[in-house]
């Protein structure tokens, strides 16, 4: 397949594009000599389209700071809104057959705490900008289904971590503490609630899953893309610094509490499973000695 990334210098982005490799297909990084390119210009992204003439998307570009969105949730739903519109538009313009547009388990939000995993056909109740951006672009890419015929496939990604992540993110901010405390001969590290449960899935096992949908899924369709399995933030704190080497406590720090969480995203991968096939390779320890070792690398 001929496929065209957005977002490939992101943390996801990378990733894809080796499995991608692996894969035989020819990949198409636009924007400048880093790959980076503004999906809020219209005129930007119609042109690479044009020039590109991929045969499917893989729509990654995003804001993707959850926190953050609460600072700026203007330009939070500008990137994830008009950026989407504008992909879409240009590759229903250009000739694309297939776009996967990623979305979030953050567009669950305010969730049943006597649902213990959600399935696609749960509501919808975004508690943070970042959530509601997800949700509208996630229903832009449904009319483009219904409306104007493109073959879009909906994918709501929960937890993923592994090399390359940004520390602004909980598992690599865990790890680079934990190093670092190593390195200082500390005995404590901060982090924020330990109660919120998350579905944390390896990297490299969520790429393989977006290649499958957009060869298996159905067009119109969301996607959960998640291992079904529900860690809380303090256990992965106790089992990364156990793999660490252990000698560390954990203090909770007020400031990295968040004023709004939701307690509980656990996602059910059924429907992801029966179109594609798909299951995790990578276990949770390993996904967490990966971050560990490149949290120890970058430090280095």
């Amino acid at each position: 397949m001929r496929a065209l990334i957005t977002g490939a210098t992101g943390f996801v982005g990378p990733h894809l594009l080796a499995h991608l490799h692996e894969c035989d297909d020819e990949v198409i990084v636009p924007g400048d000599a880093s790959g980076a390119f503004d999906i809020t210009d219209r005129r930007t992204v119609r042109e690479v389209f044009d020039a590109a003439r991929p045969e499917v998307v893989y729509h990654l570009a995003a804001w993707s700071d959850v926190g953050a969105s609460w600072r700026d949730p203007t330009m939070c739903l500008r990137v994830n809104v008009e950026g989407t519109a504008n992909v879409l538009d240009a590759a229903r313009d250009s000739g694309v057959r297939r776009v996967l547009v990623v979305g979030s388990s953050e567009e669950y939000g305010k969730i049943d705490a006597e649902s213990p995993r959600l399935s696609e056909d749960a509501p919808l109740r975004p508690i943070t900008p970042y959530g509601a951006s997800k949700v509208a672009a996630s229903f832009l890419a449904l009319q483009a289904w219904l409306g104007a015929g493109l073959e879009t496939v909906r994918v709501r990604a929960f937890s993923h971590t592994g090399a390359g992540q940004s520390a602004r993110f909980v598992v690599p901010a865990l790890a680079r503490r934990i190093v670092d405390a190593q390195r200082e001969h500390a005995t404590t590290i901060t982090a924020g609630a330990r109660e919120p449960v998350r579905d944390v899935s390896d990297v490299r096992d969520v790429v393989r899953a977006y290649r499958l949908l957009v060869e298996h899924g159905k067009p119109g369709e969301p996607y959960n893309v998640c291992s079904g399995a529900g860690t809380s933030i303090g256990e992965i704190a106790d089992r990364l610094i156990a793999r660490a080497g252990g000698g560390l406590d954990v203090v909770v720090d007020e400031a990295l509490v968040r004023a709004v969480e939701v307690p509980r995203l656990v996602g059910d991968p059924t429907k992801l499973v029966d179109a594609t096939g798909w299951s995790p390779r990578h276990t949770l320890d390993e996904t967490l000695d990966a971050v560990l070792a490149d949290a120890r690398a970058q430090g280095s």
